[in-house]
């Protein structure tokens, strides 16, 4: 198996709780174990995470990643991570910043994250990761968000997140997931990123 982790990582010291004019309180990073010590260090900062650094949701924060970052991939994340965070408001040039410290502090081990579900803010910043990977001579992975194993699944998916959050599924105005967000095959990621 490949065991891994969506962590949230805090906009500064996990330990500090309060808003940050600009930045969400937390962004989306994905950490995948290579081997055991890998595992043990992703287990360390998911408990680090719980323990130390709640504040809305479990966070860490580049300390810990820079410490406990032997034996772990690092891909830069989804529309909710620091780098898209950053081509999504235009300021490219923190962008830039973000994924120096991510490459220089996983080296090899740093990808840029790349999906595609249709939305236009991923097209933006799909284009703009892919300039970032020629820039820093990074590679690029192709990832897809899992909310659901099948895209059959999509409605009993939509019924949970309604219940989940005392909505209506009529209502029109409520939180809304998009049928791609399930588990694609190879083939369908080759296809989509053909």
């Amino acid at each position: 198996p490949i065991i891994g982790c969506e962590v949230y990582v805090a906009p500064a010291a996990k330990s500090y709780r309060k808003e940050i004019q600009g930045r969400r309180s937390s962004n989306h990073l994905t950490l995948l174990a290579t081997s055991q010590t890998g595992y043990s260090n992703l287990v360390k900062l998911v408990s680090r995470a719980h323990l130390d650094g709640q504040y809305y949701k479990p966070r860490t924060d580049r300390e810990d990643l820079h410490t406990f970052r032997e034996g772990l991939v690092c891909l830069s994340g989804c529309l909710a991570s620091e780098v898209n965070q950053f081509i999504q408001q235009d300021q490219l040039e923190k962008a830039r910043e973000s994924i120096a410290w991510y490459r220089d502090t996983f080296g090899e081990n740093y990808y840029l994250e790349l999906h595609d579900h249709g939305l236009e803010a991923q097209t933006q910043c799909n284009r703009q990761l892919l300039a970032f990977a020629r820039e820093f001579g990074l590679p690029t992975v192709a990832a897809n968000d899992v909310h659901f194993l099948s895209r059959d699944d999509h409605e009993a998916h939509d019924v949970m997140i309604c219940i989940g959050t005392g909505r209506l599924v009529v209502d029109e105005n409520r939180m809304h997931y998009s049928p791609e967000v399930h588990f694609k095959t190879a083939e369908e990621m080759r296809a989509l990123f053909a």
